[in-house]
């Protein structure tokens, strides 16, 4: 098995892992910063373990020479992730997957900001397309009784934070953020400690908070960490494109929220303009046959 193909597969099962962590939020019968305190501490608890049992001590070295971008990484990475949990408490879940595939955008802008990189005409149309797209997914919000503008603007927070991480680890390689990823994680929930009740669960949601943080979202975060290592930024984006797709399907199946025909246009519109893109990107990349 080459390199491609390792990337891909390891890629594809991180976001067929993630898939199901919006269907286990809306499950989870607690408030959601409860939900958002588990999420992080067991995803955190789980990363932290598992990278012990591999480096010993050696993590905390490794963790030190993620240095200042480790920290900012840390601090939006973690806030993301509790962003995540309260928007889909405050709108539908389709609405909020459909504006996280619009991360690819903001992360061209800050990089175009922070990192001086030029911005190509292909992205400049990205960016104003899923502008178009964002907005008549907000504009739906006001017909559907799930949706709500609130929790769009907390979905495009964290669809930004996210962003704001991911372009800080461009900026560190070739320093690897991996061990910045469980400090993101529990950093968040020793924050959320302080101001919710964490053992307000049910007992019989114990299994469902165990799932979501303890493995599905500690495994599709390692194999996120490791896949893209192996292929390129556009392949990247496009894979995790399934998600926004398969997400609000899932949901509909298992607890009947329909997306609503405003969210399905727009979702449609900001998933076209990003697979086109990308698409365009890899293409281009590809070395042409002799």
């Amino acid at each position: 098995m080459n390199n491609q193909t390792k990337g891909l597969l390891i890629t594809t099962l991180g976001v067929l892992f993630v898939i199901p962590d919006a269907l286990f939020v809306r499950l989870i019968e607690a408030e959601p910063l409860v939900v958002a305190f588990w999420r992080s501490f067991l995803t955190g608890s789980v990363l932290f373990v598992g990278l012990f049992l591999m480096s010993g001590t050696k993590i905390f070295g490794k963790m030190k020479d993620t240095g200042v971008k480790g920290l900012i990484y840390t601090l939006f990475a973690g806030s993301s992730s509790v962003f995540f949990v309260v928007a889909i408490r405050n709108t539908s879940v389709a609405n909020v997957v459909f504006i996280l595939a619009a991360m690819p955008v903001f992360a061209a802008l800050y990089s175009r900001v922070f990192l001086g990189e030029r911005l190509s005409q292909r992205m400049i149309w990205t960016i104003i397309l899923v502008i178009l797209g964002l907005c008549v997914i907000t504009y739906g919000s006001s017909a559907n009784e799930i949706a709500h503008w609130s929790g769009d603007l907390l979905a495009l927070f964290a669809c930004a934070f996210f962003a704001v991480a991911i372009t800080a680890a461009r900026a560190a390689r070739p320093v690897s953020m991996v061990p910045a990823a469980p400090i993101a994680y529990l950093g968040a929930a020793s924050v959320l400690f302080l101001f919710v009740d964490p053992f307000s669960i049910l007992p019989s949601q114990w299994w469902l908070v165990g799932l979501q943080g303890g493995f599905f979202i500690a495994i599709s975060t390692i194999f996120l960490a490791i896949g893209p290592r192996f292929i390129t930024s556009p392949e990247v984006a496009l894979l995790i494109l399934l998600e926004s797709i398969l997400a609000p399907i899932l949901v509909w199946l298992f607890v009947g929220e329909e997306p609503g025909e405003w969210a399905l246009i727009g979702g449609a519109i900001v998933i076209s303009v990003i697979f086109v893109s990308n698409m365009i990107a890899l293409l281009r990349k590809r070395p042409a046959k002799r």
